[in-house]
């Protein structure tokens, strides 16, 4: 073959396959664009789906925002309204009067809860319905919102209801005769109540172009309406309080005259008692003594000798005169004693001094007897500040009583001890004799009481030992009790002042009582 054939068929053949490759590319170049075509238009509606995504998102947010603040704005306001509801509830409770309760309710209170149209209404004494609050309203159609609800049965029975009323509740009809008589749409419609039931109203709303309320407007003026009843009956019941405190202060300065006078003629019947029994203690001292000593001279022969039969006799008239002298003597101290005429010379005794001379003088008695005595003096009560000779008038009478009610071979005992407050000595006399009916224990300071008992029956008494021993006690301003038992023997206790300043500090604080 030609060399230049060949050399033709390979130029043809390296341009066939030029031709070749660059179909071949051409077709897969046209193949990869398409595909990237294809890939950028589903990038384009993934970016398109995530922009509609974002826009609804932006969408929600703002939303989302704009409801956050409206809740905000309506959560502020109800705080402001809370806060402003507080200020008014602890002003109204410091209220006397249901006057003074509504002048303290300030209408920057509905200002904070945005309510431009307020009436509130509270029955009078005399259960006439009046206006207590009005803003918004003239006087004139306040009055005449009044008579429109007492001339309508709805509006009276809402009145009586135990819950609120509001544009957001209750019935049609009764909505449609609040927004009429009332001249607003949006309202809140609360009774005022107390435990007698409902006394009025507090009324709070707006005209037609303002924002609707809301639950949380209606607790608020709900709570308000509470706030006010209940303040109500806290000044009515003051006020009865302070009535009947009133009425108790008279009765009892009319009472504490009448026992001022009462004890007044008391204790002039018990002077008069005292200056009549010294009086006629006085009288029949001078005869009694005449009495007894002309039987000393008729038993004594002196103006002869006389038969034993009558001088048997004229022994029982001196014997009796004697007693008599000694009731005597005992009635005319008991009313110095309780008339206060009784001299009092204090002074500080040692007590064992005086017990000492109580039992000397008493020794043959108690031996006598057959009784023991046991005497139990302690370190710290040494003196006391007092009438000695009275004081052994009183130790003699307990002691006397306690060796004739103590059978043979029983104890007597007389202690002393310091009173727990301090000042004062505690003397007790003890003795394991009868003792003493609890039914007569309260009888025992009465004058002339004496004890129901075979010993009684047996030895004369006149019943004024007692009384005289618990004046003499009571005039050092100590007291006298006792303790007995039917059976277990007795124990009578006084106290004493152990010195000069306790018995001025008793006296001192005796004034000061007064």
């Amino acid at each position: 073959m030609d060399p230049t054939t060949l050399e033709t068929i390979w130029t043809l053949g390296i341009i066939i396959f030029i031709l070749l490759c660059a179909t071949t590319y051409l077709f897969y170049a046209s193949a990869t664009k398409e595909e990237t075509i294809k890939k950028k238009d589903e990038e384009h509606n993934k970016l398109m789906r995530s922009f509609n995504d974002l826009d609804e998102q932006a969408k929600m947010i703002i939303r989302t925002d704009l409801e956050l603040h409206k809740v905000r704005e309506e959560t502020d306001q109800r705080l402001n309204g809370l806060n402003a509801l507080q200020r008014t509830s602890r002003q109204m409770s410091q209220a006397l009067n249901a006057n003074e309760i509504f002048q303290r309710i300030s209408p920057a209170l509905f200002e904070d809860l945005a309510f431009a149209r307020v009436l509130i209404a509270c029955a009078d004494d005399k259960n006439t319905l009046k206006v207590r609050l009005n803003i918004g309203y003239t006087d004139a159609r306040a009055e005449a919102i009044l008579k429109e609800i007492a001339a309508e049965e709805q509006l009276k029975s809402a009145l009586k209801e135990t819950h609120s009323v509001s544009s957001i509740n209750g019935s049609n009809k009764t909505k449609e005769k609040m927004i009429h008589a009332f001249e607003a749409e949006h309202f809140i419609f609360a009774p005022i109540l107390t435990q007698t039931g409902s006394i009025g109203f507090v009324f709070a709303g707006n005209r037609y172009n303002a924002p609707a309320v809301t639950q949380g407007d209606e607790e608020l003026i709900t709570i308000l309406a509470g706030q006010i009843g209940q303040s109500i009956e806290n000044a009515e019941l003051f006020e009865k309080v302070f009535r009947s405190s009133q009425e108790l202060e008279l009765k009892v300065a009319d009472r504490t005259k009448q026992l001022a006078n009462a004890l007044q003629k008391v204790n002039d019947i018990s002077n008069k008692k005292s200056e009549f029994v010294s009086a006629v203690s006085h009288e029949l001292r001078t005869p009694l003594t005449s009495i007894k000593g002309y039987a000393a001279i008729l038993i004594a022969g002196k103006i002869g000798e006389v038969p034993p039969a009558v001088k048997e006799r004229l022994s029982k008239i001196n014997s009796h005169s004697d007693h008599l002298v000694s009731l005597i003597n005992d009635l005319l101290d008991l009313a110095r004693i309780e008339s206060g005429r009784q001299e009092m010379k204090l002074a500080a005794y040692k007590i064992k001094n005086i017990l000492d001379n109580v039992t000397d003088l008493l020794a043959p008695q108690i031996a006598a007897k057959g009784v023991k005595l046991h005497l139990q003096l302690p370190p710290e009560v040494e003196e006391i500040y007092a009438d000695t000779s009275h004081v052994e008038r009183v130790l003699i009478n307990l002691l006397s009583n306690a060796v004739k009610f103590t059978p043979a071979n029983g104890t007597i005992t007389v202690a002393v001890a310091p009173a727990l407050d301090g000042g004062y000595a505690v003397f007790s006399v003890s003795d394991t004799g009868i003792g003493i009916p609890a039914s007569e224990v309260e009888k025992l300071f009465s004058e002339f009481f004496r004890g129901e008992n075979e010993i009684n029956q047996n030895v004369k008494g006149t019943g004024l030992g007692l009384v005289l021993a618990k004046n003499i006690v009571e005039a050092h301003r100590g007291k006298m009790w006792v303790q007995s038992k039917a059976g277990a023997g007795t124990t009578f206790y006084f106290t004493l002042p152990s010195s000069m300043k306790a018995y001025e500090e008793h006296l001192t604080l005796e004034k000061t009582d007064a």
